[in-house]
């Protein structure tokens, strides 16, 4: 587990002590009980975040962790995914934090898999975008992929994205490709386009990947047939699980789909707890 993901449920607990102790639990709860706890899916859906989960529980000492269900798999309601044994107050302890990992996490890849089987059959890829939860950043495009999704750039240090407001500020599209590719030569460069005639005119220019904003499928069609395979189009705004697999078949490359990740509902799983180790 990364140092990153370690700090943040590091921070989860800090958050919930505040400085005590879980009053609830000491107060009802001997020192030395013990139990088992298991996570259990209250809804069907893809799963995501076992591996956070799993660390939330080493974090406060439990390390008798077993899992039957890894990161993607697709389960029904009622099933068990992972089971902790150990000392109860450290288990409930534990159960918030772990659950807002899973719950977050799998409802991620949940809504993912909707898009993904939405566009089923073409050759259209899913993608993510930046709006992601401050610090969750990776976990959240890790439940993408674990959705059937591909991940957009990481962050901005990844690639250059000449949208709307780059165009406005260097005086052209043209101008900011080219201001782009003279500081940074090496980087890949994707533009985006409202309009047929500025996909005409950033073509020449052969970028990476051009982003089609908010052009209904028709126009999409049209810009697929004017680049005839010479670049990468995505295309974003307006798109919706109705009318996703329309912009599928135009022959677009991408969806670029910000809900997956701002959006996306968490999956209802909940912990059941019994005496005994």
């Amino acid at each position: 587990m990364s140092d990153h993901v370690t700090e943040l449920i590091a921070l989860a607990f800090a958050e919930d002590l505040a400085g005590g102790v879980d009053i609830t639990s000491v107060a009802t709860i001997p020192t030395d009980q013990e139990s088992i706890a298991q996570f259990v899916t209250r809804s069907a859906g893809v799963i995501a975040g076992i591996p956070v989960a799993i660390e939330v529980f080493r974090f406060v000492g439990i390390t008798d962790i077993s899992n039957t269900v890894s990161d993607g798999q697709y389960v029904h309601s009622g099933t068990v995914i992972l089971e902790a044994r150990g000392n109860t107050r450290k288990l409930l302890l534990a159960e918030r934090t772990a659950l807002n990992f899973l719950t977050h996490l799998s409802g991620i890849a949940t809504l993912t898999k909707s898009w993904v089987d939405a566009v089923n059959g073409t050759h259209c890829l899913i993608r993510d975008t930046r709006k992601t939860t401050p610090g969750w950043r990776t976990l959240e495009k890790a439940a993408v992929r674990a959705g059937g999704g591909t991940n957009h750039r990481l962050a901005l240090s990844d690639a250059a994205l000449i949208k709307d407001n780059h165009i406005v500020a260097a005086g052209g599209v043209l101008a900011a490709f080219e201001l782009v590719r003279d500081n940074y030569p090496n980087a890949e460069i994707e533009v985006e386009v409202d309009t047929l005639d500025q996909l005409r005119e950033v073509l020449v220019a052969k970028p990476d990947l051009i982003l089609l904003d908010n052009m209904p499928p028709g126009l999409c069609r049209q810009a697929v047939e004017i680049v005839n395979h010479s670049v990468k189009l995505e295309a974003s705004g307006g798109i919706t699980l109705e009318n996703a697999r329309a912009y599928a078949t135009s022959g677009v490359d991408y969806l670029s789909i910000g809900a997956l990740t701002h959006s996306a509902p968490a999956l209802d799983i909940g912990l059941d707890l019994t005496m005994g180790k």
